[in-house]
């Protein structure tokens, strides 16, 4: 995507002379939004130049510090690059106390080049590979959420509706239950202005399967960096919205033992140059023959290269307790038609909008570099004519195969040794990403959790 204009800024800045500050917002390598905050009149120079920021923002694990052991940031003296705004990502913030704005970033090293390794960077990596076959990607991302209970600080709950007419807790699960949504309208109405104040496309939004969890559907977008700007700002404003309305809300993989994961499935489709869906064709149940050559190819390509992506996909140590057996989550390469245990699902459509949805990423996950990971097993596929495997009949359980990582160390030893992604990615990019991961996991291991002294300390 190009860098805004300064006429771009002029027009915003005409439109709402009540905004004094911005947000300027980076998303570094786990897709967390980091950055810093301009005046009004800083904001010109920030759109001639950029904004400064140093490259080691984009490496930080996710606790905002950079690892140790790393080398980047001690080695080459940590040197600030250029942070340019990306075009048409101007916004009002509609929840703070003053009128603020906020604008999207991307970083570019000291030629001017596009860094590499930031995330966005990386899948323009991907869909420029697109272009040179003339393709274009339309993807529509979900989200899965918990909104907590703030009455109990230091254990987190969540978020449990009322019986209605009573001030009794409903802990059961009320799967798309409507009455849940009523007593949430407050806190959706202002997501939704939300949303239409940031040009986020919100779409449907529905209660899921356990209390406090909800998700939000994004509309289809002919840009899949735009698709990624959207999954970012709409976490962004559900947890700021949240605690306006004295809730709390995350999108962490797995906040809760006993309930379901929260994930982020992807659904897109490819359209050439005439504007008119590869995939499309009649969706045809268990019978993989009767669907576009193009669609089984992308689907033989993501399934190829899901072990290496998983690393991608599940970024951090809570996202691997989503992953397993019993959960609508599969780790397997799997595929099916209208089936909610495989990995890609091929949703009930008419003919002219068949698509693909894949589902196994966390909800905490970088969309850019999940996205990245998809659509360059989908080209991997589609380049080289890959068959996929025998599709999952209607009712079939989906068993967890060997080659499926649901721990992170078997995740990152794939991704490690991958093939494909390099290619797609940038192996600098590969190497480092997985360097953080790994000393990330390594510090993570090393601690030492309160269940260790629930189980051990009285007894050993």
């Amino acid at each position: 995507m190009p860098n805004a204009t300064l006429q771009e800024l002029e027009i915003f800045l005409a439109a709402h002379p009540q905004i004094n500050s911005f947000d300027l917002l980076l998303p570094d390598i786990n897709g967390m939004l980091r950055g810093v905050r301009a005046t009004r009149d800083e904001m010109r120079r920030v759109f001639e130049v950029g904004a400064y920021m140093s490259a080691s923002t984009m490496l930080l694990d996710s606790r905002g510090v950079l690892p140790d052991g790393l080398g980047i940031g001690l080695r080459d003296g940590d040197p600030d690059f250029a942070c340019l705004p990306v075009q048409e990502t101007l916004a009002p913030i509609p929840w703070t106390p003053r009128p603020m704005g906020q604008c999207l970033l991307q970083m570019v090293d000291d030629s001017g080049a596009p860094y590499h390794y930031d995330s966005r960077y990386v899948l323009q990596r991907v869909l420029e590979r697109f272009r040179e076959i003339k393709l274009t990607p339309v993807v529509a991302l979900e989200l899965e959420f918990y909104l907590l209970d703030n009455s109990k600080p230091l254990t987190p709950t969540p978020r449990a509706a009322r019986i209605p007419g009573t001030n009794r807790v409903q802990n059961a699960s009320q799967l798309h239950s409507l009455d849940e949504l009523h007593e949430l309208d407050d806190f959706l109405a202002d997501v939704e202005s939300a949303c239409r104040a940031q040009g986020v496309p919100m779409g449907n939004i529905m209660s899921e399967g356990s209390p406090g969890q909800c998700e939000i559907n994004l509309h289809h977008v002919a840009d899949a960096e735009k698709a990624c700007d959207h999954a970012l700002l709409l976490r962004r404003l559900v947890r700021a919205v949240a605690l306006r309305h004295g809730m709390a809300a995350t999108f962490m993989a797995k906040p809760f033992t006993e309930l379901d994961g929260s994930g982020m499935h992807i659904h897109f489709s490819l359209l050439d140059e005439s504007g008119e869906n590869v995939f499309a064709g009649k969706p045809a149940g268990e019978s993989a023959d009767a669907y576009a050559t193009a669609l089984r190819h992308a689907t033989g390509g993501m399934l190829a290269t899901m072990s290496e992506s998983q690393a991608l996909l599940a970024p951090n140590a809570n996202s691997y307790r989503r992953l397993g057996p019993s959960s609508f989550v599969s780790a397997a390469p799997s595929w099916g038609f209208n089936h909610r245990q495989v990995a890609i699902r091929i949703p009930p459509s008419d003919d002219a909008n068949v698509r693909l949805e894949h589902r196994p990423a966390g909800a905490d996950c970088n969309p850019y570099l999940v996205l990245a990971a998809v659509l360059a097993g989908a080209h991997h596929g589609i380049t080289r004519g890959i068959e996929p495997p025998p599709m999952v009949a209607e009712g079939q359980i989906v068993e967890h195969s060997g080659e499926a990582a649901i721990y992170w160390e078997g995740a990152l030893a794939q991704f490690k040794n991958a093939q494909v992604l390099p290619d797609y990615l940038g192996p600098a990019f590969c190497e480092t990403y997985a360097q953080c991961r790994d000393l990330e996991a390594a510090e993570y291991r090393a601690q030492i959790p309160d269940l260790d002294y629930s189980w051990y300390l009285g007894n050993i």
